[in-house]
């Protein structure tokens, strides 16, 4: 498998590895083991072009980001350079730091309009539920189906839902064309998504691929063996890394290429 590979029967060609934009637009509520300060404008563009200039070519993004979607549609060059991954269901409030959830399709397609303006941009490569662990029950209130439409509608490329459970992660992808699952040394309970994947050509991102910076300390570089893993399975098609560390990036894709074969 090489870097660069398709997202499922999707018609996206994405990277490996995909540039997760949390920590350049929320810093509260976040579960990650060392605190961060959100970088300047500055820094924000500098990390946009080495990504791109390291073949990272997928940006991963959400509504519950907190300013993401915005400073994306302002600081991102040659929209044609990126796959914009983002996501409708969960909304986050700067002021108080707490999320809640709207998974009705009225909601779905105000969601989607108001990213559309934020990243301003026409169209949307990828729209996913941002699911609260209820998958079955978001897929039942018909979400997927307005996704669907807005996808018939020419404004998303492809749908799909970051889901927490195997039931929910196979709905979607009799559904809908990717699952988000997440895939760690720690956690392989959604394997069975992921192999439906292969069988059935869908897409699959994978998050918490380094258990939000929690890797466990007793192997020499859990990063590395933990892409191995994740980038040695079939039907994986890309990892959704955070982070505003430029030293880090660099370290991630050389390590992602390893895991994929290449020097």
């Amino acid at each position: 498998m090489s870097f660069i590979r398709p997202l499922g029967n999707t018609g996206l060609i994405v990277s490996a590895l995909g540039l997760g934009t949390v920590k350049i637009g929320r810093d509260k509520g976040v579960k990650y083991p060392n605190g961060f300060t959100i970088p300047d404008d500055q820094a924000v563009t500098e990390l946009l072009a080495q990504a791109r200039d390291l073949d990272i070519n997928l940006i991963d993004t959400a509504p519950a980001y907190g300013h993401s979607e915005v400073r994306l549609g302002q600081l991102l060059r040659q929209r044609q350079d990126w796959i914009i991954v983002t996501k409708v269901g969960e909304e986050f409030d700067n002021d108080s730091g707490e999320s809640h959830f709207d998974f009705s399709p009225e909601h779905v397609r105000t969601s989607v309009e108001r990213s559309l303006k934020r990243l301003n941009t026409d169209y949307l490569d990828c729209v996913l539920i941002h699911s609260d662990g209820n998958d079955m029950a978001i897929i039942e209130q018909g979400t997927l189906e307005a996704l669907n439409d807005l996808k018939k509608a020419g404004l998303i490329r492809a749908t799909g839902m970051s889901t927490k459970t195997v039931a929910g992660g196979i709905a979607t992808l009799e559904q809908a064309d990717v699952a988000m699952v997440t895939f760690n040394l720690q956690h392989d309970e959604e394997v069975p998504v992921i192999e439906h994947a292969a069988a059935h050509h869908k897409g699959i991102l994978i998050k918490k691929a380094f258990a939000s910076g929690h890797l466990a300390d007793n192997i020499d570089d859990p990063v590395q063996e933990s892409l191995n893993q994740i980038l040695g399975t079939a039907g994986v098609g890309s990892i959704i890394a955070g982070t505003i560390n430029p030293k880090h990036l660099q370290e991630n894709v050389a390590k992602a290429r390893l895991a994929c074969g290449e020097k």
